[in-house]
């Protein structure tokens, strides 16, 4: 009986061992590619013909030849994720770099604002100019990833052109923005009225924390219609993914379950019921749509533990960022009670195919780069994986943050 006892203690002590391990390397993991981003962000700009780099702007610098040094500055969507993910993480760690990082960033481009308002060639799409979605909104893709970080900023450093630019965010997505009759948010284009997955994300990411800044009702109740709405369109109940757009003009959906439109959707949710009140009518409406997602996707995960880039196409490529997307949004859900336990390993086997997905350089591989709407699912299949694209970066972050809890608990 001793001996089985002492037996027993070693298995145990054993698996405390190897899980302590498993977790401290996480944990490098997600310090080198934080510490990565840092280290490459500087605040500069560069004259594309005469290759002069310089920190401040004038009217005698040409403006159609400027470019930023870093990538990692500038006022895209995907910059907001990257932002919101490095504030999770200076919380996570308690290391204020990282938060001063995204504190700069966002002062790097306010401090720029008047200049490019006066100097932007108004005949120029705004899409191909610096900054040109910081100082001109025209759909949710231009201000709500990086209005939602702003938000964050905020809190910790109210700055009256930020809260500016948060009220003039809210006011478009509630009062401009293109919706259809019912009140779902879609866009004007590729054609009129389309209905984009990744809009639920770029739209919930600032309600949901704009609800939580003011304390105002509406926007909780905008998001959760959202939430309601892009599911009536586009949720498919025969494969239980989502559709990458519904043809308003057509009354159809597209033809692509994409990975990383269903890793938006998911994310939104989590967004959305990390903030929402407690009390809200709708929160167990929210969370039942939330887990009809959640064991949807599951079905379609691979022995690797990734997804693919059509989630219904096993010849299509494995794909990091939808990875990401879903196992942050599982374990989150998790995490915070909104579905049982028993999901867990979906999340944790996720972020073990993510792992696998960084090379011997430290730098992350399989991320689809910047994707539009095709009826062409060749478009989808052919779509290129730049090495370390943004796209993913921030959602890599946030994984690897909630799976580490989850392995904690």
């Amino acid at each position: 009986m001793r001996k089985i006892i002492i037996l027993i203690a070693v298995i145990l002590n054993c698996h405390f061992v190897i899980n302590a391990q498993v977790i401290e390397n996480d944990k490098d993991i997600l310090k080198k590619l934080a510490d990565d981003i840092v280290e490459n962000t500087s605040y500069k700009f560069y004259n594309t013909k005469t290759k002069e780099t310089f920190e401040n702007l004038t009217p005698e610098n040409s403006v159609k030849n400027i470019k930023l040094s870093s990538d990692y500055t500038d006022w895209k969507y995907w910059n907001g994720v990257l932002n919101i993910g490095l504030l999770k993480y200076a919380d996570y760690t308690g290391d204020k770099k990282y938060k001063e990082t995204v504190f700069k960033n966002y002062e790097f481009a306010f401090k720029h604002k008047d200049f490019f308002e006066k100097y932007y060639p108004k005949d120029a799409h705004r899409w191909h100019h610096l900054f040109g979605l910081l100082i001109n909104t025209e759909e949710l893709d231009d201000c709500g990833a990086m209005g939602g970080g702003l938000i964050e900023v905020y809190k910790e450093n109210k700055q009256k052109s930020y809260k500016e630019y948060i009220d003039e965010t809210a006011d478009h997505i509630l009062n401009k923005q293109y919706r259809l009759e019912d009140g779902t948010l879609v866009r004007k284009w590729p054609f009129e009225y389309t209905l984009w997955a990744d809009d639920l994300y770029m739209s919930i990411v600032f309600l949901s924390r704009m609800g939580s800044l003011t304390g105002e009702q509406k926007y909780f109740d905008d998001a959760a219609k959202q939430v309601i709405n892009f599911t009536k369109y586009l949720y498919d109940k025969q494969s239980q993914l989502y559709y990458h757009c519904y043809y308003s003009d057509l009354k159809r959906n597209g033809v692509a379950h994409w990975g990383r439109c269903n890793g938006w959707v998911m994310v939104a949710q989590a967004d959305l019921l990390e903030r929402l009140p407690l009390n809200h009518s709708l929160r167990k409406t929210l969370i039942s749509i939330f887990e009809q997602q959640v064991i949807g996707v599951s079905r379609y995960q691979t022995g690797s533990g990734l997804w693919h880039q059509l989630l219904d196409k096993e010849d299509s490529y494995l794909e990091t960022s939808v990875t990401a997307m879903f196992a942050y949004s599982i374990a989150k859900g998790v995490n915070n009670g909104w579905i049982d336990t028993r999901y867990a390993t979906i999340a944790q086997n996720a972020w073990r195919g993510l792992k696998s997905k960084i090379n011997e350089k430290g730098k992350i591989e399989g991320i689809c780069e910047g994707t539009g709407i095709e009826e062409s699912l060749s478009y989808y299949y052919n779509r290129p994986t730049p090495v370390h694209d943004i796209h993913g970066l921030g959602a890599v972050l946030m994984a690897g943050i909630e799976v580490i809890k989850l392995s904690d608990k």
